[in-house]
């Protein structure tokens, strides 16, 4: 009998119709050869900024989910286990926690990842030009390489609050990195920046109490998965309290959080799915080069603006790429 092949996506799963479809090449029959399988690096079953409210549609073929819950990054390397042992087509990973989870785990099926990080850093890949492995895909600027800037825009936002509080998971690997960045520009700013972590949705209601017991004028929300999950949470807990915030993501902005600043995904999660099919039809991960997206765009909600009493500056308004009004 035939093994039965599957597409797996580790880290988030709503790249899979794009996958699909280009794995597929548009003809149908294809895709009753894949029996399909996620896992899901964010709580609650959510999945990657950009590509928000996807679903895969019912077909003959078997769906297997295997929900990782509660973001908890400790949990991915059994997930990751489970899935080779699975014999997985391809895995996709949504963030570098799941990446190199995945990487662990084999380092024959091929991965396709799609994070805001260094890939070669990480040992993810040889070069961006001959990734060398069973691992390529995209990487944008995010992480810790924007954070220095959102927090300028913050600051100009919000030039009254000399005190800054900094949210971050000090379980993501990125997090060192992100922590010194914001020192770095806090520093140039002349700000004063205090730190609450959070890894779990229970402990961001306590962070935030922490904050607002430093005096805090404003919130900066790292850059992390778990918070976009979570950012209805935060966007209540910032309006509670009156405090201006920014995040990495649109959807942040566009709920009710006062600015986002940083990639725009769709373009890189479509670029990722292209890669699973050209991977699906016989192409391999070390000879597909890591495919980097540069454009930033910073979007401002005025309705929060005018809420907080904030009067945004005529030029960070002309810099704006969206204005929620």
């Amino acid at each position: 009998m035939r093994r039965r092949e599957f597409i797996t996506v580790l880290g988030g799963a709503a790249a899979w119709p794009l996958a699909a479809r280009a794995a597929a090449g548009g003809a149908s029959d294809r895709l009753s050869r894949f029996r399909v399988a996620w896992g899901l690096s964010g709580p609650c079953g959510r999945v990657p900024p950009g590509t928000e409210g996807s679903r895969v549609r019912r077909r003959r073929e078997r769906r297997d989910r295997l929900s990782l819950g509660n973001g908890r990054y400790d949990q991915l390397p059994a997930l990751a286990d489970e899935l080779v042992r699975r014999q997985a087509a391809v895995i996709f990973a949504a963030t570098v926690q799941s990446a190199l989870s995945a990487s662990t785990a084999t380092s024959t099926i091929p991965i396709v990842f799609a994070i805001g990080s260094d890939p070669v850093k990480y040992g993810l890949a040889a070069s961006l030009n001959r990734p060398g492995g069973n691992a390529t895909g995209t990487s944008w600027l995010g992480g810790s390489i924007l954070t220095g800037k959102r927090l300028e825009l913050l600051h100009e936002a919000a030039p009254m609050a000399r005190v800054i509080g900094a949210l971050v998971n000090a379980t993501n690997p990125s997090a060192d990195d992100e922590t010194r960045e914001i020192k770095e520009a806090a520093r140039a700013l002349g700000l004063e920046i205090h730190f609450a972590n959070a890894s779990a949705a229970r402990e961001i209601d306590a962070a935030f109490a922490t904050l607002i017991q430093q005096r805090v004028g404003a919130v900066l929300i790292g850059a992390d998965n778990f918070f976009f999950a979570r950012r209805d949470q935060l966007i209540v807990l910032a309006a509670r309290h009156a405090l201006p915030a920014i995040a990495q993501w649109r959807e942040f902005a566009a709920l009710g959080g006062l600015m986002s600043y940083g990639t725009k995904l769709s373009e890189t999660y479509r670029q990722a799915a292209i890669y699973v099919g050209r991977i699906l039809k016989g192409e391999k991960p070390a000879d597909l080069p890591i495919q980097q997206a540069a454009k930033v765009e910073l979007v401002i909600n005025l309705n929060t603006a005018r809420a907080l009493g904030l009067t945004f500056p005529l030029p960070l308004l002309g810099r704006a790429d969206e204005v929620i009004e």
